[in-house]
């Protein structure tokens, strides 16, 4: 059975989620303030966390943050306030989806299911290329770990699969909307922009230049490829 732990501060909302995602076959745990949220996503097993972006104590971004460095499991950001800012902030943090309140817990139910199923075929993949090496990356499929010059790389889960996905697919260009429909699926609620995100959240954690990309190069009207 798959654990989720809900971070969430408003009782009525957490206990709806719990009740919808345990009708459907998961197994829940409510954290309502920041810091027990904080302690129980680092400590606890889970496959997937929903977290509530205004918490008590400390906030979403900060808890994600934190995950993010020791942990590689999907994090579904809620959030009632719909600037792109604070959506782009949140992904940047290691978020790896957002949804905006209000949403139907039928919803937020089939993006759960939809995150975790991703996860599964990619980390549960047995054709596929298990290592990539090239001018100091090493990209372990097996172990979902990252090393640039022998030092390890922490990224989120969908960072790992949008690099590991070029890179298994080198000098083709992809567009923003291929590799959005390809990594996030058309039942997600962002849309192409999140793919320019993440591209540039990698570029900060394996270029050394940046605005010189050695491995993920911009085709300028086309998309983006990984450089041999």
């Amino acid at each position: 059975m798959k654990r989720i732990l809900i971070v969430e501060d408003e009782k009525v909302i957490a206990e709806l989620e719990r009740d919808y995602l345990e009708v459907n076959g998961y197994e829940t745990d409510i954290a309502s303030d920041g810091e027990q949220g904080l302690a129980m996503g680092l400590n606890g097993e889970y496959d997937l966390i929903i977290l509530d972006l205004m918490l008590p104590l400390v906030n979403g971004f900060d808890i994600c943050k934190q995950i993010r460095a020791q942990r590689n499991i999907p994090i579904l950001m809620v959030t009632a306030k719909k600037e792109d800012i604070d959506i782009i902030k949140g992904l940047g943090f290691g978020a790896d989806d957002y949804i905006t309140k209000p949403f139907k817990p039928a919803e937020l139910v089939a993006r759960v299911k939809a995150h975790l199923a991703r996860y599964e075929r990619l980390i549960g993949a047995k054709e596929t290329k298990q290592e990539v090496k090239i001018r100091g990356l090493l990209i372990d499929y097996g172990s979902r770990r990252v090393f640039l010059h022998d030092q390890e790389i922490m990224l989120t889960t969908k960072e790992f699969d949008l690099l590991y996905f070029l890179a298994i697919h080198p000098n083709h260009v992809f567009s923003k909307d291929q590799l959005f429909e390809k990594l996030w699926g058309m039942d997600s609620l962002g849309d192409a922009q999140t793919v320019t995100v993440h591209i540039r959240k990698l570029r900060e954690k394996i270029e050394i230049d940046s605005s010189n990309s050695q491995y993920i190069e911009t085709v300028w009207g086309a998309g983006y490829r990984f450089r041999l």
